[in-house]
Parts: structure tokens; C-alpha cells; sequence
């Protein structure tokens, strides 16, 4: 497959784009762009980051067949940047594209357009501490028609955008409550893919929680609401006194980069990691007998958010925190020392580029 580069004349990238980013706001000077042909993707196009032409009937618009990937690259040096985990990164698009019903692209076009268009675009890599690219693939059905039927066309891109830490002011820990009204998947539908519209059902009750001073939501399953799910756009972990727990996939549950990351380091470090059905109720009573230490949540964006207060009808989990907790801090230094090229990657999970 060629992936054919049509660069700009002159970068958009000033001295003073770093000073004060805000989340997927600034972007590349390029983009990666590939569309099938009779169901058949055809040769990617890197080319200057601009706006597309579509028209009102496209179908992605009316149905939601939309799936997408966040990555990021990571500065390490004058000469390399690193992208962390790619193969899982590929394969998790691949488990999405299949349940919306869209052709994965290739491999090769994933793998190679991603490593070229960061080589290209490697100037906005940030070289400042806690600093990355963030790096959004999807792909997302093209066809001009308002039928509701899968696509017989679609449509791929990769986007790029400069990002500073997630929590601008220092990492503080986040208030979250759990919603017996609301819930995020149920097994069987749509949960463990990254699907566009898994997440635009989220948006209202997080607005409705935010009124009363809680960050996000803790999702609990959908039957009998009980069950330990997810948090926001996040993973979430249970540090116990012996062990540390997370939530089994079951279906409904996105299968998180950061997430596989946080098991395998851990049981590095010698700690023992459970994947299993967490009733809530049990965390309040582990939390109330002294077990509970530590609750935090895993992803991309964060990397590892601290969770300082659990409500659950009228009963809290409270931590006394004023950023991550011992655990976390140690996770979280673990990730980025690998992904920031301060230690020797002994897991395959970096590719410098």
C-alpha cells in the first residue's frame, strides 16, 4: 500500500503555540486521509490539515457509524519521539470497526501512514514536561445517503493535536457518584468498542452530575446496578491492602491501552491483579474496614487520575489526597518513564519514530 505525501509550503507551528494548549484544539500541519472504492480501501493521502467537503445526507451524520482510536507520541530526544503500544492500539480499531459494521483499514496504512504523518509533523511534538501529541484516528462511513443500512463507503483519518497535561493547574483528586437513572452499555451492545456515539450518550448525565460538584459519573452495570463498570472515558482500579482489582471484561467494558499496562506493571512490581465483577457495596465495606487504599482511573488522556470521593445513595468512599495517591504516583511514573524513553522499554510497547 502507498501512502503518498502532498506537504505544505509553510508550517502554522509559532513559538508561542506550546504556551497554553487546551485539549484538541491546535492541530498538525497534515493529515492522513483514505476512502474505499467498491468497499475496497484505497492508497492513503498525507496532506495539509484542512476542512472536508461532505454533503448534508452523509451517512456517518444521520447513523452514528463512527469509530476512532486516541493515541499519543511522546517527546524523548531531538531525534526520536515514541508512540506507545501500536499493535494494541490497531487491534482494539479492528474489534471496533467489526462491531459497527466497518472495513478495517489496514494494517499497513495504519501502522506506517501513523509513523509517517508523526515524522512529518514531529516539530509539534511538544518538548516540554508532561507535554504530548495527541493522535486521533477514525473511521466513519461516507456514503450521501439516508438509508438505515450500513455504509457501502467509508472513510479514514488521522488528525494530530498538541496537548498539555491533563490537569493544567496539578492533578487533584476527582469526586465521582454512581447514577441508578442513567448507564453506559449493557452486554451485548456497543460498550467494549470505541464507538462516536457511546460517548455522546454520556455527555448529559455528566452535565447532570457536574451541578452538584461531582467530575464524572462511576458506571455501574446496567441490570441490576451493582456492578463496577467504568468512570467517564476511564478504567477505573481498586487498590486493596493485598491486591489491586479492576472491573472484568465483560463486554460492556472498553478494553483500555492504559489499562493493560497498569496489570502488566503491576504484577511486575510484584502486586497481585484480579480482573473481577466489583460490587460496589464491597468497596464501601473494604473502604470502611481499612482495606480500601486507593481508587483511581486509567487512560490516555489522564494517563492515571486520582479519585478522592466515591458516593453511592447516600454513602461515600473519602480519601485524604491532594494528587495521586503512593500507588498511583508509582503506576503513573512506570507509564511515562517508558513512553518519555526514561528507562529501557523491555515490553515491546514503544516505537520510536
Amino acid at each position: 500500500m502507498d501512502i503518498h505525501v502532498e506537504p505544505i509550503m509553510e508550517s502554522r507551528l509559532t513559538d508561542s503555540t506550546f504556551d497554553s494548549l487546551l485539549f484538541g484544539v491546535e492541530f498538525s500541519d497534515h493529515m492522513l486521509l483514505a476512502q474505499t472504492e467498491q468497499g475496497q480501501w484505497q492508497d492513503a493521502t498525507i496532506l495539509p490539515y484542512g476542512n472536508l467537503s461532505i454533503p448534508p445526507s452523509l451517512s456517518a451524520l444521520h447513523y452514528g457509524q463512527s469509530v476512532f482510536e486516541g493515541m499519543k507520541a511522546f517527546y524523548v530526544n531531538e531525534s526520536t519521539v515514541h508512540l506507545f503500544r501500536l499493535d494494541d492500539h490497531y487491534e482494539r480499531l479492528t474489534n471496533s470497526c467489526h462491531r459497527i459494521s466497518i472495513p478495517v483499514p489496514p494494517k499497513e496504512m495504519f501502522i506506517e501512514g501513523l509513523k509517517k504523518l508523526v515524522a512529518l509533523d514531529r516539530a509539534w511534538v511538544p518538548n516540554k514536561e508532561n507535554h504530548s501529541l495527541y493522535i486521533r484516528p477514525v473511521a466513519f462511513a461516507s456514503d450521501p445517503i439516508i438509508a438505515a443500512k450500513a455504509s457501502t463507503e467509508y472513510t479514514f483519518m488521522i488528525i494530530c493535536s498538541p496537548v498539555g497535561p491533563y490537569y493544567p493547574t496539578g492533578v487533584k483528586p476527582l469526586d465521582l457518584t454512581t447514577s441508578t437513572e442513567y448507564v453506559r452499555a449493557v452486554v451485548g451492545g456497543t460498550g467494549y468498542a470505541k464507538a462516536a456515539g457511546n460517548y455522546a450518550a454520556s455527555f448529559q448525565p455528566a452535565q447532570e452530575v457536574r451541578k452538584d460538584g461531582f467530575a464524572q459519573i462511576i458506571w455501574l452495570d446496567a441490570l441490576e446496578h451493582r456492578f463496577v463498570e467504568e468512570v467517564g472515558t476511564m478504567n477505573i482500579f481498586f487498590k486493596l491492602k493485598d491486591r489491586l482489582i479492576t472491573p472484568k471484561l465483560t463486554g460492556s467494558i472498553l478494553s483500555g491501552i492504559t489499562r493493560l499496562s497498569v496489570i502488566a506493571l503491576a504484577q511486575e512490581m510484584g502486586i497481585e491483579v484480579s480482573e473481577e465483577r466489583i460490587d460496589i457495596h464491597d468497596m464501601i465495606a473494604a473502604f470502611k474496614d481499612g482495606e480500601l487504599e486507593e481508587v483511581f482511573g486509567a487512560g490516555t488522556a489522564a494517563v492515571i487520575a486520582p479519585f478522592g470521593r466515591i458516593h453511592h445513595q447516600g454513602e461515600n468512599i473519602q480519601f485524604d489526597l491532594e494528587g495521586r495517591g503512593p500507588f498511583a504516583t508509582k503506576i503513573h511514573k512506570a507509564i511515562t518513564d517508558l513512553q518519555y524513553g526514561r528507562v529501557v522499554d523491555t515490553h515491546g510497547w514503544v516505537h520510536p519514530v
